[in-house]
């Protein structure tokens, strides 16, 4: 079986720099079934998930076996590129220049230098020289185009129309058998911004077939382990089955992750002293360094995080909050899980797609507020609730419920949550489905209430986040958080010294007392704790503080609640 080479335990330097570590290529996804049925089709994942690795070894496997050409083609060197004219010469160039690259004989001999291409007619360049290469190939051709949403709309939608047009006349003119256009995206988002419905249903319509777009997996915990074995074959060094396991569930299977963690602990903890087995702890100091350090690969979720329907969206998973009751659409999550910024779970809830991007958004999500925490803490608050072996969260929570009521109004200005979900009118509307031509006099009164109760929610949520992160910083082990859209509530685990505190979050009203217990209790067992704490907050304005900031403890099945009021 053909293989990937999978390089990216040397991010920095290699983990053994005389071996390269493979994993198998064809079980991370299927493709020759739409090649050999002549398909035009997507390929969507996320970046850094090992897309042109993938297509790399697939071109060269076609190429091997004789069947057909294969020709990959990148075009990341259109970003940004926005003028037609300049893009399509660009474009042009890129496809000639893959046939230089190929290593493909036949392909090889059909490169011309940019002044001695055949003179196309400039609105039929693209499909020109598609029609070019394959008529003069004895075989059908195969095309893979690589970063394809670095198109940007305007050249896109020639780009797109000349392939339709050459797809079209297959049965009579030389086109490629089947194409490819890989990015982080499906076709239609690409497009959904610059042309109605109607005309990007038409100019997609290659692509709109009902197979007409896969994803590239993350790696199962198989394929970890294996990829993991090949290191310990090489050196001897283990991974015992809970750092395999620890490794699984802090990277979700992204391949970007899965190297890293393995490269931070054979490199740079372990300093290659490969007698030393790698544990599930090491896995955990792993994730949390790379958090810490803020790698490079998180500036493009970060990015992503300005865009406003996917903070929207990721705000709304944060506060656990009901789909239908905020307007968010199925295309814009799916936007966000093609972005592999969410998954969906076995509930059918949708949650970040694994805890370090989880991490990364809430420490993205925060950032203004934990600007606003810090500037009313003083700089050695934590020590006092953490003694070297307990944490004493019941004091830590009382701090915070005095802490929100002397600093609510501060921290809740438009300069915190300028950025929060429905404070443009106009997006407001149309996630509620009204529009400002139906004679509603009410929307300016509808989308103010909206906000504030989402606002309320959201900021109560983040500043808690904030300040455990805040006092904790530097003390406890790690602070793990849990949330998903639907969950209407928000989990933290705060590990310390071995001992986990588990705190749920939800919001007053929205869940019955006694679901919110087994909720809690359920989320015990889960950390393994015999201490809960139910935070719950009151988004009654009118109620006086002395009403809202409560404290209760009881027992339930044996086990201790707080349940403490804000």
């Amino acid at each position: 079986m053909n293989e990937i080479k999978n390089k990216r335990f040397n991010t920095v330097g290699p983990c053994n720099p005389s071996r390269d570590y493979t994993l198998p290529i064809l079980p991370r996804l299927e493709t020759m079934d739409m090649i050999d049925g002549g398909y035009y089709f997507l390929m969507r994942a996320p970046r850094q998930s090992g897309k042109t690795t993938y297509l790399n070894a697939l071109r060269d496997q076609i190429n091997k076996e004789g069947k057909y050409y294969a020709l990959l083609c990148s075009l990341e060197a259109l970003d940004g590129v926005s003028d037609t004219e300049t893009a399509t010469v660009a474009l042009v160039s890129q496809i000639n220049d893959s046939l230089k690259f190929s290593k493909v004989e036949k392909l090889v001999n059909l490169f011309r230098p940019d002044n001695l291409l055949p003179n196309f007619n400039f609105s039929l360049r693209i499909r020109s020289i598609l029609n070019y290469i394959c008529e003069n190939l004895d075989k059908d051709l195969i095309l893979f185009f690589d970063e394809a949403d670095c198109l940007a709309p305007e050249p896109l939608i020639p780009f797109l129309r000349q392939i339709r047009q050459g797809y079209n006349m297959r049965d009579t003119a030389s086109f490629p058998r089947s194409l490819a256009l890989i990015g982080m995206r499906d076709i239609r988002d690409y497009l959904s911004q610059v042309r109605p419905d109607s005309e990007s249903a038409l100019l997609a319509s290659p692509f709109n077939i009902t197979k007409g777009s896969l994803s590239l997996a993350n790696f199962t915990q198989k394929d970890i382990k294996a990829l993991y074995a090949q290191h310990t074959e090489a050196t001897g060094q283990k991974f015992q089955p809970a750092a395999i396991d620890r490794a699984c569930r802090w990277s979700g299977g992204q391949p970007w992750l899965i190297n890293s963690l393995a490269f931070e602990i054979v490199e740079r903890s372990l300093r290659r002293d490969y007698s030393k087995a790698i544990t599930g702890k090491h896995m955990d100091q792993a994730a949390q360094a790379l958090i810490l350090r803020g790698e490079t690969h998180f500036d493009s979720l970060r990015k992503r995080l300005k865009e406003p329907r996917v903070r929207r969206i990721m705000e709304a998973v944060l506060v656990g909050a009901k789909q239908s009751s905020i307007g968010i659409s199925e295309e814009d999550l799916q936007y966000a899980i093609d972005l592999g910024l969410l998954k969906k779970d076995s509930n059918d809830s949708y949650q970040p797609a694994n805890p370090i991007y989880q991490e990364i958004i809430i420490r993205a999500l925060t950032f203004n507020f934990q600007k606003g925490v810090s500037a009313n803490l003083p700089d050695n608050i934590g020590r006092e609730w953490m003694d070297g072996k307990n944490l004493d969260m019941s004091a830590l929570l009382l701090r915070f419920q005095a802490f929100w009521r002397e600093n609510r109004e501060m921290l809740a200005t438009d300069n915190a949550i300028d950025s929060f979900a429905f404070n443009d009118s106009d997006q407001a509307a149309r996630n509620l489905d009204i529009t400002e031509n139906n004679g509603n006099q009410e929307l300016p009164k509808i989308i103010k209430n909206r906000r504030l109760n989402l606002d309320s929610e959201a900021l109560a949520h983040l500043v808690l986040l904030a300040f455990s992160r805040r006092v904790l910083n530097g003390g406890a082990d790690f602070v793990q958080r849990e949330f998903a859209l639907g969950r209407m509530r928000a989990d933290i685990c705060v590990s310390y010294k071995d001992r986990r505190y588990p705190l749920e979050m939800k919001v007053k009203g929205v869940l019955g007392r006694e679901k919110s217990f087994s909720r809690l209790l359920l989320y015990m067992d889960k950390c393994g704790a015999s201490e809960g704490w139910l935070v719950v907050f009151d988004q009654d304005f009118q109620k006086p503080w002395d009403k809202k900031l409560t404290w209760e403890t009881l027992e339930r099945d044996g086990q201790t609640i707080h349940v403490v009021g804000r």
